[in-house]
């Protein structure tokens, strides 16, 4: 019997969508209270995120990568915040005690307690812990190792990542920055308060004329979210030596037809061999140490006001499928939470 008696709601996939998901391809489901194993921890979630890549997952997903494909009947997941309702002795966890896991979409959720990150403390408002910036930290601490006074390109910058990456690049002695955004609205946005210096806007004008004028000189670092168009003009702006971190997909992750699992782009090899560039591809993954430095350096950055965790807030579950379709339509600025 499950320790918590009631019932618990979860966002299940209803079928295989036909290209963009939408609120329909998803169904909201009444279950039990699920039962904790020895090992698990049972939590109460409070806040999860929606995020974009998402729509990879529910396409079938790619071989290979760490997240598994999302079939019909499966319950979605993604990162959440949540309270300890119950946990083995052995876990060090307590009744009450705030973790991060990935079992989102989901009212309650066992989670296996080697799963489970006990939420960084001091933090201004513990939600802040879902932001995504652990990837962008480490692209630009490991990968690309950013220097004072680089130029550093971040496409889709608006998103959930690239909100932080801006701000990120920043902080860690970028002497300009420069993102992209397929939304006009949101330059102002990110001009103000997420570290950019400028905004080239999809659709605007080609990008490599709208790069070309924002970096006259050049660009030293790229952090590709995107792909596509935006890859292509940024390695036409690359200066020699360039480095480039492929850490997203957003221009397969969102294109109307397919499942979302490609991101064809082509690329004149010419100008990579010539100015020497260095394209690599990023995943933070289970590097525990490049996280616990992230959540030290995040923590006092949010604590002196030097950073912000851009965050729309969706209240109630039954809100999650409308704020997917609206997360893959551009429709926000920065971390989509669901409040439960």
């Amino acid at each position: 019997m499950p320790e918590v008696a009631g019932v618990s709601h979860e966002i299940r996939l209803a079928a295989f969508p036909d290209g963009l998901p939408e609120p329909a391809d998803l169904t909201i489901v009444e279950t039990q209270v699920p039962f904790r194993g020895p090992d698990d921890v049972l939590v109460k979630n409070h806040f999860f995120t929606v995020f974009a890549g998402l729509r990879t997952l529910l396409g079938g997903g790619v071989p290979g990568t760490p997240l598994p494909g999302i079939r019909p009947g499966d319950t979605l997941f993604g990162p959440a915040l949540g309270e300890v309702v119950s946990a083995p002795e052995s876990s060090g966890l307590q009744a009450g005690d705030l973790v991060q896991h990935m079992l989102g979409w989901r009212e309650y959720a066992a989670v296996p307690a080697a799963d489970c990150r006990p939420v960084i403390g001091g933090l201004p408002d513990p939600v802040a812990c879902l932001a995504q910036g652990v990837t962008p930290y480490g692209a630009l601490t490991r990968a690309a190792r950013v220097r004072p006074g680089d130029t550093v390109f971040v496409s889709g910058g608006a998103g959930s990542v690239g909100s932080m990456t801006g701000q990120i690049a920043r902080l860690l002695g970028a002497g300009r920055v420069i993102g992209s955004t397929g939304s006009p609205w949101k330059v102002e946005r990110m001009t103000a308060d997420l570290g950019y210096d400028a905004v080239v806007v999809r659709g605007a004008a080609p990008i490599a004329e709208q790069l070309a004028k924002a970096a006259p000189d050049g660009i030293d670092i790229v952090v590709d979210h995107v792909g596509g168009e935006e890859l292509q003009a940024a390695i036409a702006a690359a200066k020699r030596l360039a480095r480039f971190v492929l850490v997203g997909a957003l221009s397969g992750q969102l294109a109307r037809g397919g499942s979302g699992s490609t991101a064809p782009v082509e690329t004149d090899t010419y100008q990579l061999i010539l100015k020497q560039v260095t394209i690599t591809g990023y995943v933070a993954g289970n590097d525990g140490e490049l996280r616990a430095e992230w959540a030290r350096r995040y923590a006092g950055w949010l604590r002196s006001g030097a950073i912000q965790f851009p965050c729309v807030r969706v209240q109630g579950i039954r809100q999650a499928p409308q704020a997917l379709h609206d997360t893959l339509a551009g429709r926000y600025l920065g971390t989509v939470v669901v409040a439960i």
